[in-house]
């Protein structure tokens, strides 16, 4: 043997040949500590760099969670809102289809007028049906205060107990809510 290979000591064969040794570098506690009250604090100092890190974490997962709520708050009230601005708008165009309503119903001389009424509603019922706006049923029905505004009351033996009789301004819903009560009158 030469001298070379004495100095060599003997592999395990077990071992692999090919894996790089680890170098780990080994910190002083002291400095250790240093760095962390640098990052985090004089609060680092009296404690342990484990107490320091469980403590950071809760407040990462607190600050998440708050995040987390705000977010899903910001979205319904964003919702509310575009719920809330779509119901205005709906009302705000209520009379033009009050209007048009009662010129469908006075009827007219000219026949070309009178279809270009009927176009112009129906492009309305239309426009207000893609928004999700319902007319609310009232003649023939039972009285609901819930949907129905009653402004007269009359007594008819042939009809029944708070039956509708006839609608003055007919009322419409937004999804489940009433943007518009229907106006009419009440039998007994």
């Amino acid at each position: 043997m030469s001298d070379n290979e004495k100095n060599v000591p003997e592999q395990d064969a077990a071992a692999p040949q090919d894996q790089p040794e680890a170098v780990e570098e080994k910190l002083d506690p002291k400095e250790l500590q240093e760095i962390f009250s640098k990052i985090f604090g004089e609060s680092a100092k009296k404690t342990t760099i484990r107490e320091t890190l469980v403590s950071e974490h809760d407040k990462y997962l607190r600050l998440y969670a708050e995040y987390e709520n705000y977010r899903k708050r910001t979205q319904k009230e964003r919702e509310a809102l575009y719920a809330q601005v779509k119901s205005d708008v709906v009302i705000s165009f209520l009379p033009v289809y009050d209007n048009l309503e009662r010129a469908l119903k006075t009827g007219c001389g000219d026949e070309a007028f009178l279809k270009g009424i009927k176009m112009t509603m129906s492009q309305l019922e239309e426009v207000l049906s893609k928004l999700g706006v319902k007319p609310i049923e009232a003649v023939g029905r039972k009285f609901d205060a819930n949907l129905h505004n009653a402004v007269m009351h009359i007594d008819d033996d042939s009809r029944g107990e708070g039956e509708i009789v006839e609608e003055f301004q007919k009322g419409f819903t937004l999804g489940d809510k009433v943007i518009r009560f229907s106006m009419v009158k009440v039998a007994n």
